[in-house]
């Protein structure tokens, strides 16, 4: 069931990622158990860009991102998370095609067009016919997959609310808007399609993000994580939570509390030299 381009991993630690995002339960690829790992996933491990800003690449091979998300328990970016969720999925029987999406979050009709950078999975279970969507790295949940079906339409997932959109792209191809219900109210997330992604295509979009200047993880920390009730951000030195019914609050940190909020609130903890190299790192945005 793995698309062509991929194949199902040997040397991915299954046992170590199912202990690490907490997942006991069935290894069979079905619905439900596809909603326990996309839950668990989104929950456990954040999302971070701090190696970008300590001077280091972000490989993307499955050794390496198995011992950096897994093993010393460090969070990523979309290409790293959903190149280690692939292989699970991929390893446990899914019908797994990566594919691209435009963040757009509320430019879509402005005309402003930004790379498609960001990385999500489309699923089957191959008991039936529906397909899935699932985004364990955008650092925002959706803290379920969500059917991909021919109609529009809002959901809930969990308390957070969702509304697919299905549009006409050029040439006439199918286009699909994912809106969030958020602090800023209704906004335009990402818009993806169906064009399967192979590795070579997030080789390509990694390098973007993680080394361009125009990319913003380079300038500044971008830290998330997110939980049922609650969904903290670090955008630079700024530290928000906000709620699913919309509501927010924010607070200025000193460069010296990074440290304690990374570990208290985000569950990363960095070593020593990491969080001098970081505090002297001059990432501010002037």
């Amino acid at each position: 069931m793995t698309e062509p381009g991929h194949r199902q991993h040997d040397d991915l630690d299954l046992d170590g990622y199912l202990a690490r995002i907490g997942y006991d339960g069935p290894r069979t690829p079905t619905v439900d158990t596809l909603h326990a790992l996309v839950a668990a996933h989104t929950t456990t491990i954040p999302f971070e860009n701090l190696e970008i800003l300590l001077g280091r690449g972000i490989p993307l091979d499955l050794p390496t991102l198995q011992d950096k998300l897994v093993r010393r328990r460090r969070g990523g970016y979309c290409y790293e998370n959903v190149t280690v969720f692939a292989a699970v999925l991929e390893q446990l029987g899914f019908g797994v095609t990566r594919l691209s999406g435009r963040v757009t979050m509320g430019t879509l009709d402005t005309g402003v067009v930004r790379p498609a950078t960001h990385a999500l999975v489309r699923v089957s279970t191959g008991t039936d016919d529906r397909v899935w969507i699932c985004d364990v790295g955008f650092g925002f949940g959706p803290l379920a997959p969500f059917e991909l079906t021919e109609t529009s339409g809002e959901f809930r997932l969990g308390q957070w609310r969702f509304r697919l959109e299905r549009r006409t792209g050029e040439l006439g191809t199918d286009l699909w808007v994912l809106h969030q219900f958020a602090r800023d109210g209704w906004q335009d997330r990402y818009v993806f399609n169906l064009v399967p992604q192979y590795g070579i295509d997030y080789a390509v979009g990694n390098h973007f993000v993680s080394t361009s200047p125009h990319s913003p993880f380079t300038r500044r920390p971008f830290v998330q994580r997110f939980r049922p009730d609650a969904h903290h951000v670090l955008d630079d030195l700024t530290l928000t939570t906000e709620y699913p019914d919309g509501t927010a609050h924010s607070r200025e940190l000193e460069p010296g509390e990074l440290p304690k909020v990374l570990a208290e609130v985000f569950d990363i903890d960095l070593d020593e030299a990491d969080t001098t190299a970081l505090s002297a790192t001059p990432w501010r945005v002037n």
